[in-house]
């Protein structure tokens, strides 16, 4: 029951960082602890049925009631209201992760090939910042075979992005500029939910159900294809993973906006990644 919970609380963080942009929710994975029991389980489903539904499904849970409950709270409140703590947060929350990956390379020799795969990593994830956050013209989602293809195709962009540490999902969508189309039908369908309004729901349906099926396609072969690469290149992997980590807070604080920093703002931000980075630790099993 307690490992139970716990990954209901992980799969929180993860649906949380999801939804924000600059936020990685496979950095999150890894500061959690669980990204390479979720790569083992999505990879082997049916070899590790009983497995995979222990874990994927309190995660699932986890995720589903933070983009239910907290995605308007940390767009409409936290991040407006307390950008620099809310942003330290999360900082705090990937640097406590990184305890728990460094020990995949602990102890080995740092060879040429893995400071290459550091710093490459590590320069794709400061170049997305770089490019900044930014939507795109209003997308068209009314109903169509073309459109269809389109919210298939971002979904799988999307999942491939979420997976992959260090990159943030929702920034890239923000570039294709699908992010506030998403959101906003997400939004609705939660709204339309609590009002139980079938059909408004099922007019929700036009955009998640392509793009939903785009999410699970994506992150099954994101998945496989990061499992043959730790395979095959254990140690360039890892230190690939390590470099999307470290650059992340960078990309973070590079989407911060300057004119919000105060002397109090700063220093009770530096107090919320002390709390973020324990708390990382703690669900990272530290």
């Amino acid at each position: 029951m307690k490992e139970f919970v716990l990954n209901i609380l992980r799969g929180m963080v993860v649906g949380i960082s999801n939804v924000i942009p600059g936020v990685s929710g496979g950095t999150m994975m890894v500061s959690m602890g669980i990204y390479d029991k979720l790569l083992l389980v999505l990879t082997h489903f049916i070899k590790r049925f009983k497995e995979a539904v222990a874990m994927l499904v309190p995660i699932a849970i986890g995720m589903l009631l933070a983009i239910a409950i907290f995605s308007k709270l940390f767009s409409e409140f936290f991040f407006p209201k307390f950008p620099i703590q809310t942003n330290l947060f999360f900082i705090g929350l990937i640097i406590g992760g990184l305890p728990v990956i460094y020990k995949k390379v602990k102890g080995n020799t740092i060879k040429v090939p893995q400071i290459i795969s550091f710093l490459v990593f590590f320069v794709i994830v400061a170049g997305f910042a770089l490019i900044g956050e930014h939507e795109g013209a209003s997308v068209d989602v009314t109903f169509s075979a073309g459109n269809m293809i389109k919210l298939f195709g971002v979904g799988v962009i999307a999942a491939a992005t979420m997976v992959i540490p260090g990159v943030s999902g929702s920034m890239i969508m923000m570039i294709l500029g699908y992010y506030n189309t998403i959101i906003d039908t997400i939004n609705a369908f939660i709204d339309a939910l609590k009002a139980f309004d079938i059909p408004a729901m099922l007019d929700t349906f036009v955009v998640l159900v392509p793009f939903g099926i785009g999410v699970v396609i994506g992150i099954v072969a994101v998945a496989k294809l990061i499992e043959f690469v730790l395979n095959k290149f254990p140690l360039v992997t890892y230190w690939a993973i390590i470099g999307l980590i470290v650059a992340s807070p960078i990309a973070i604080l590079a989407l911060m906006d300057v004119a919000a920093v105060t002397v109090l703002s700063v220093v009770t931000g530096i107090v919320m990644l002390v709390i973020g980075f324990f708390i990382s630790l703690k669900l990272g099993g530290e």
